[in-house]
């Protein structure tokens, strides 16, 4: 049988490219949800990452770690080189466990070899931080992600809501 004598709901079945449908459904019903359970993952994870430096900061256990490799990645947003400098460092607890953990951000000038103030928590100590406590400016960037992350749900949602 032709494609033209099929009756139009036939040629979508059989056709599933004709005039754009399966591409616009694809975007409103599979990729939209795709990326709003993504947005929530980021959400989970810029407050689970919060939550243990805030934890890291208020047990109050600090211990000297030492500076085992320093390293720079540089990733490209909209043609524009974004340098992210990475630490690793090893430290001893004060139960005596030895922890190696790898942390970006930093400062730039801390080479291999260094020694610096870590925080941990006694329950994750591979969960530390060597930031100085920062909790106001920490609190204000986990808002500001999850505004964002909020903002991009909601107009997610509806778009999609809207074309369901």
């Amino acid at each position: 049988m032709r494609r033209d004598r099929l009756p139009s709901s036939a040629r979508v079945v059989f056709f599933p490219y004709v005039r754009g449908y399966m591409r616009m459904d694809f975007v409103f019903h599979v990729l939209f949800p795709l990326l709003i359970v993504l947005g929530f993952w980021a959400a989970y994870a810029i407050v689970r990452r919060t939550r243990e430096r805030r934890a890291a900061w208020e047990s109050g256990l600090t211990a000297q770690a030492r500076v085992v490799r320093a390293w720079v990645t540089v990733q490209m947003v909209n043609n524009v080189a974004r340098r992210i400098q990475w630490h690793e460092y090893d430290f001893t607890t004060a139960g005596g466990l030895a922890v190696r953990f790898k942390e970006p951000g930093g400062p730039a000038n801390r080479e291999p070899g260094d020694e610096t103030l870590v925080y941990y928590a006694d329950d994750e100590p591979d969960k530390a931080t060597a930031c100085e406590p920062r909790p106001g400016k920490d609190m204000f960037g986990t808002v500001l992600g999850l505004g964002i992350l909020g903002a991009a749900a909601v107009i997610l949602i509806k778009v999609t809501i809207q074309h369901w």
